[in-house]
């Protein structure tokens, strides 16, 4: 971050401090933070050498906290019962963890170490007396890396563009740190063609019409009454957002993917969801046969923005900013295709029905209107109640998927060049979450399973296989059409 953006947040922030002005808990954040949820983002930042922490002390005072007032706040209740940020003074050292493990093990066994490490803190409440983040520092060798930078933050702190776009913040480019980080385009909705011919036109209005009312029933009745079967990657307990996890990670080359992409004419998002859904019907037809087409849905979560790239911390913490900070996303039921025989022997059919669906959706309005519907019923029944309207939505789901992009080009945090770099959605009442990120060339997708349910091995290589098979039949496909 740039000294001329760190003196324009900090007076933002005095100017506020001065003029006695309590900034709201948006309703998201509300909702995030209740007697029904408390929802966390773990970011995972792998460094290429070995952690010198000497200079985290400094690096959060003066670069992490002024990013937003949110990181120097806690969440109180005002005479009206309305939540609001209140300041405080922070105590750092709170915030920061440093874990001791046994010395002189080999990568592999501090392996086992970082994921038991990981699974705890992802049950682990975060203290409402103190503003809601950590950091943990894990100095010793994974497989992947040297060491592991670890920042859990509240979801009640932001949404994943907004949480990104902070953590960016803080990072500089490893070739040239005078140059901002660069970042793929993020894919905007496509303009309407002007000349369309008006039986087009009214067409595609019905099709929007009947797509909007169609989704946004569906959503009515899979956040209230009809809810998934069990299945391998489901088991319905309740109180599964309090069962210990498992995260797991797995890479895939950016390029491959692309390929897939081109040889198809499809997008990367139906390339990737395509994957994903292949992956999960493996791993339930080797898990059961007889629960192999389980009806599942995915609740996907979107960036609501309309904007084509991250925008700087100084631009989202103004007043109507176009990419606002906080939570600004929707949701979206999609229901996984099934397994048919076709598709064991042709998985290219895999990603041409997610392409089929995410065209559709496209032409619906449905989040939208399940943003208002919550609104509504925030203001007839109060947070607490939209609150359990979304742990239910949640529940009754089978997985939640999300993404963001990460930079093109190598970043570095405080002179730590950064290997690789993943995040994880916990605190959710679900068996199964999927998360995705892109950064310089590589797509990581991280996996939280529930514990002594899911099988994160045998998923993993159910991901990998799907990836596989995948990117062959589409050689042989680009083959036989020379």
């Amino acid at each position: 971050m740039g000294s001329e953006t760190q003196e324009n947040i900090s007076m933002e922030r005095s100017k506020q401090e001065e003029e006695g002005m309590a900034e709201p808990v948006s309703p998201t954040g509300q909702y995030f933070n209740s007697s029904v949820l408390s929802i966390c983002v773990l970011g995972v930042l792998e460094s290429e050498v070995p952690i010198d922490d000497s200079p985290t002390m400094s690096l959060l005072q003066d670069v992490f906290l002024p990013i937003s007032p949110r990181f120097s706040s806690i969440m109180i209740s005002d005479r009206r019962g309305e939540k609001q940020w209140k300041r405080v003074d922070v105590n750092l050292k709170n915030h920061v963890n440093v874990p001791t493990f046994p010395a002189g093990l080999s990568p592999k066994s501090y392996d086992n170490y970082f994921n038991g490490y990981l699974s705890k803190i992802a049950l682990e409440p975060l203290p409402q007396t103190q503003p809601l983040w950590e950091m943990h520092i894990i100095k010793y060798p994974t497989s992947n890396a040297a060491g592991n930078l670890i920042f859990k933050l509240h979801h009640a702190l932001g949404d994943g563009f907004s949480l990104m776009g902070a953590l960016l913040s803080c990072l500089q480019r490893v070739e040239n740190p005078s140059l901002p980080l660069t970042f793929p385009p993020l894919q905007l909705r496509s303009k309407p063609e002007i000349f369309k011919s008006k039986k087009s036109t009214v067409s595609e209005t019905f099709s929007s019409i009947f797509n909007t009312m169609s989704d946004f029933g569906w959503s009515l009745l899979k956040s209230s009454v009809v809810e998934d079967v069990q299945s391998p990657v489901r088991s319905g307990d309740d109180g599964v957002e309090f069962k210990p996890i498992t995260i797991s990670t797995m890479t895939f080359s950016l390029d491959q993917i692309k390929q897939i992409k081109t040889r198809l004419g499809v997008t990367i998002n139906d390339v990737i969801t395509g994957i994903i859904f292949y992956g999960i019907r493996l791993y339930m037809l080797a898990v059961s046969n007889n629960s192999t087409n389980a009806h599942s849905t995915a609740l996907v979560l979107l960036n609501t923005r309309i904007i084509g790239s991250y925008k700087s911390v100084k631009e989202m913490v103004k007043p109507n900013a176009e990419s606002p900070w906080g939570n600004e996303f929707g949701f979206l039921h999609v229901s996984m295709p099934e397994l048919t025989k076709a598709a064991v022997t042709n998985p290219l059919l895999f990603v041409e029905k997610a392409q089929q669906i995410i065209k559709r959706k496209r032409g619906s309005l449905a989040v939208n209107l399940t943003g208002k519907l919550l609104e509504a019923v925030r203001k007839l029944r109060g947070p607490e109640a939209t609150a359990k309207y979304i742990h239910s939505t949640l529940k009754n789901s089978s997985m939640t998927i999300s993404n963001v992009i990460g930079p093109v080009e190598r970043m570095a945090l405080a002179n730590h060049p950064v290997k690789g770099l993943y995040f994880m959605v916990v605190g959710v009442p679900q068996s199964l979450t999927i998360t995705m990120v892109s950064y310089t060339g590589k797509f990581r997708i991280a996996v939280g399973t529930e514990k002594d349910f899911i099988d994160p091995q045998k998923f993993k290589s159910c991901i990998e296989n799907a990836f596989e098979m995948i990117f062959k039949s589409s050689c042989e496909a680009l083959s036989r059409a020379n």
